[in-house]
This record gives structure tokens, C-alpha cells and sequence, in this order.
């Protein structure tokens, strides 16, 4: 635990270190978007989220929860996400960067001292887990805020290959499945609970994500140009982005070309198609006379441990929308599913920047469904019959 969360900190401010680089570390030097955080703001929040449930031991992310006071004067009228709006953010009289930096070292110091003297157990363990893969998400955040920024990332990031796979199809015979996380599992948000029996039908499903060539023929016979392959949510979406291929997709000649931390490289084809919403994989999959498959339909498969099913190169949107499991909670951090519920889509997976430590087969991500700006892709399904 002590090594994870120097580890997921060093990444935090190096990802930081980005943006600085590129003169974005005042947040007035940052495009005003809301898919993203101004980096200093983050780069705080970060910090101070640790500083809430581990050193100040709050029972809740309600203001009134927490003991003591932050260490910055000011820190929770800054950094406290329940209290400052997202467009605000730009406007704070926040610290130099410098000062941020000093906050975050500080914080985890005590963190780290702190931890020394905790019992090996769930309970005391619990807030030191929550706050590692808080940041590990953030990290995440960062990463695709560079890339949505066109900024030069980490070597980690930037280097970083697609493995490819032959696709194929592989039958899966159904059954019932145990959905969410049992107690006593260790650490798991609360939209993993309850722990619950749930029938799978037979299926049959892509082994791997769709790739940049299979989606290019979408493209090219004109499945953005034709209505019947959209959703009406879709439809209305495509009408005001007036797009006709994913983002970051740029035509040269008979090749495609695409952008990736601000560097212009031709697609590789077999790669998997990146950067693509929801309304994007339902049009493919009707094109293709495909479906999305369920997020019940993907653990199953994820968990089967069939040798030629692939994940883990980027999230993959479901056809699930995010909804409670029953008996539903919420935790500590209160705001993080219970606010989202019925408005938002379920993902499953990793991504190439997703941490190995925070991948499971059970992790419900969930956005918004005309998110492109992610590291996300799909796969398909047959219909029944």
C-alpha cells in the first residue's frame, strides 16, 4: 500500500509536469471545457481528497464529516468538489504550482506515517484503498486530458503499442452468474454492491475490440450520412457535432490518418477503434447487424477464462445503462455513483492507462454516453437466433 500510493503520486506529478511544460499550469492558460479540470485544480483535488478521508478521517464527503481543518487555509473552499462548481474552477485564487506541489508532498508524508501504525485489516485499510484508486482515475483523467488538449504525455503513455489480435467469435453457453462483490472481498465501490444471482441467456461474442479497419468501412459506405443506423439520442448528437468519422480522424489521400498527444501518425488499421461514444458503437453495431453486449454478458465472458477473450487495452462501452445493483448503498464518498444513476452508461474493462493494480473483471466505469474524449472502444454481438 505504501509503495502504491507513492507510486500513484509520483505519476500524478508527473502527469502535472505535462501541462506545466506547455505552460498550462495556471488554470488561466487552460481552455475552459467541460470534460476536463484545470491541471492545478486537479493536482490539488487529488491531494486533498486524501487529506479528507485519511488524515481528517471523515465518515462521509459531507462537509460537515471530516475532523480538523485542511492543511492548506483555504483548502476545502478550493478543492472540495461537492462545494466548488466545475466552471468555477478557472477562477480560483489558488497557490502557484509550487505551493500545490509542497501540498501534495506534505500530504503524503503524513499519509504514508500514518499508515505505519494501522492494523492489516478491511475497516482500517478502507480509506488508504479508497484514495489510491481515486488517483489512480485521476491519473487516468490527466492522460486523456492531454490527449484531448493535443499535449505531449509521459513516455509511459506515449510509447504505448495496441497488441493485435485476429478477430474471431466465441460461443459462450450461458448460466447463472454471481453480479458484484461479495463481503469481505476487499476494497470495491459501491455501485459493485450487492452481491446478487443473475441469468445469463446463451451468446456469442467478438473476442476482441472492433478495430480502425472494421470501422472504416462503416465510415466509408456512409454510416454517418445514414439515419436509420442512429439512435434518436444519436442522431441528435451527430447533428450538432456534424460529424462523419471519430474524432481525431483525418483523411489523407486513400489512408486515414489520427492524432495522439499531439503527434500525427497514420492509423494503424488493426488496431482497436479509440475514441469513439456510445452513439458511435450502437450505429456500428447496426450497421453490422450487431449488438453491443450487456455488461452481465461481458463479466461473464471476462471471467470464463476462454484463452481468446481479450480486454484491457481500452474501456468498452455495454448496451447497460448505470443503474443500481440491488440493495444499493452509498459509501463514504457519497457522490461517486448515487448521482449518476439512469443518466449515465456502463463501461467495462481497462485501458491502457488504467493502473494493473485497479483492473478488475468487476469494475463499473460509467460515463456519460457522447463521451469521446475517453481511451474507449467495443466489441460486438450476435442476436439471438
Amino acid at each position: 500500500m505504501a509503495h502504491a500510493l507513492q507510486h500513484t503520486r509520483e505519476t500524478t506529478l508527473s502527469l502535472f509536469d505535462c501541462f506545466a511544460t506547455a505552460g498550462m499550469d495556471a488554470a488561466a492558460s487552460v481552455p475552459q471545457l467541460r470534460t476536463i479540470n484545470p491541471p492545478l485544480w486537479e493536482l490539488g483535488h487529488t491531494a486533498w481528497f486524501a487529506e479528507w478521508f485519511i488524515l481528517r478521517e471523515a465518515t462521509s464527503s459531507h462537509p460537515a464529516d471530516a475532523n480538523g481543518h485542511c492543511l492548506l487555509t483555504k483548502g476545502d473552499d478550493w478543492f472540495d468538489a461537492t462545494r466548488v462548481p466545475h466552471r468555477s474552477r478557472w477562477t480560483l485564487d489558488l497557490p502557484s504550482a509550487g505551493g500545490v506541489k509542497t501540498y501534495c508532498y506534505e500530504v503524503l508524508d503524513r499519509v504514508q506515517d500514518k499508515l505505519t501504525r494501522e492494523p492489516n485489516t478491511d475497516e482500517a485499510l478502507y480509506p488508504y484503498r479508497l484514495a489510491l484508486a481515486y488517483e489512480d482515475m485521476r491519473g487516468e483523467a490527466l492522460l486523456y486530458t492531454l490527449q484531448t488538449l493535443g499535449l505531449a504525455a509521459p513516455v509511459y503513455a506515449a510509447a504505448e503499442e495496441q497488441q493485435m489480435f485476429a478477430p474471431s467469435e466465441i460461443g459462450f453457453p450461458g448460466g447463472t452468474i454471481q453480479m458484484g462483490s461479495k463481503p469481505g472481498a476487499g476494497f470495491v465501490f459501491d455501485n459493485e454492491r450487492q452481491a446478487h444471482s443473475f441469468h445469463v441467456a446463451p451468446f456469442r461474442m467478438d473476442s476482441t475490440l472492433v478495430t480502425n479497419t472494421q470501422y472504416a468501412d462503416f465510415v466509408t459506405d456512409g454510416g454517418y450520412d445514414q439515419r436509420q443506423f442512429w439512435s434518436n439520442a444519436g442522431a441528435d448528437w451527430l447533428m450538432r457535432q456534424e460529424r462523419s468519422s471519430p474524432r481525431y480522424w483525418q483523411r489523407d489521400g486513400a489512408q486515414w490518418r489520427t492524432t495522439r498527444f499531439g503527434r500525427p501518425s497514420t492509423l494503424a488499421g488493426a488496431e482497436p477503434v479509440r475514441h469513439v461514444n456510445l452513439y458511435e458503437a450502437q450505429a456500428y453495431c447496426a450497421w453490422a447487424g450487431r449488438r453491443l453486449p450487456t455488461e452481465a454478458e461481458w463479466e461473464y465472458a471476462a471471467l470464463s477464462g476462454h484463452p481468446a477473450f481479450r480486454w484491457g487495452q481500452l474501456w468498452e462501452w455495454t448496451a447497460s445503462p448505470f443503474e443500481p445493483y440491488p440493495d444499493f448503498q452509498a459509501d463514504r464518498y457519497l457522490e461517486y455513483s448515487e448521482p449518476w444513476f439512469h443518466t449515465h452508461q456502463v463501461l467495462r474493462g481497462a485501458s491502457f492507462a488504467t493502473p494493473s493494480r485497479f483492473g478488475s473483471a468487476k469494475f463499473r466505469h460509467f460515463q456519460l454516453p457522447e463521451r469521446d474524449d475517453l481511451f474507449a472502444g467495443f466489441r460486438t454481438c450476435a442476436w439471438p437466433g
